[in-house]
């Protein structure tokens, strides 16, 4: 029962994540603009304790706009870590607990959950969405078609 209520605790529930997609939809802002006002509106979120979004540039990727603690990670290699990886593969990744990971590119002590989901344009890579979280298992394949979303989004208004 405990764990139950932990983990609804942790979940983004569909009327939040139409509330949140509604608004970014209705945003009459792009490109920059537009991903930080999703990032700060993520940051809101229960469980999305880092909410940042890197660009693709040839094989690096370059941190673009985020909300949460300040990271070292400002560009990572394709291949590399979480973020890396995702590209490398051309898949989402949604890693219960980081601390398995042999690649892990820590960037907080507190996190140990992670999603990254690909924005796309046809199929050109153009970033990512990359949420930590500081529960085991925050993340799951709700969160990840509710990024998916915010992604299709924030594609059509890349810049």
């Amino acid at each position: 029962m405990f764990l139950a209520q932990i983990v609804e605790f942790l979940v983004v529930t569909q009327a939040d994540s139409s509330r949140f997609l509604e608004s970014v939809r209705g945003s009459p802002l792009t490109g920059a603009a537009l991903r930080l006002f999703a990032m700060q509106e993520l940051g809101r979120l229960r469980g999305y304790n880092w909410c940042g979004v890197y660009r693709l540039e040839g094989d690096t990727l370059v941190l673009d706009e985020y909300v949460g603690e300040e990271t070292e990670h400002t560009r990572i290699p394709v291949g590399r870590g979480v973020c890396g990886t995702s590209v490398a593969e051309n898949k989402n990744q949604v890693i219960e607990d980081v601390n398995a990971l042999g690649n892990y590119l820590a960037c907080s002590i507190s996190t140990k959950s992670e999603i990254v989901v690909l924005i796309r344009r046809g199929g050109e890579i153009l970033g990512q969405i990359d949420i930590d979280g500081h529960e085991v298992g925050a993340f799951d394949a709700s969160d990840e078609a509710f990024l998916e979303a915010l992604a299709a989004i924030l594609s059509e208004r890349w810049e």
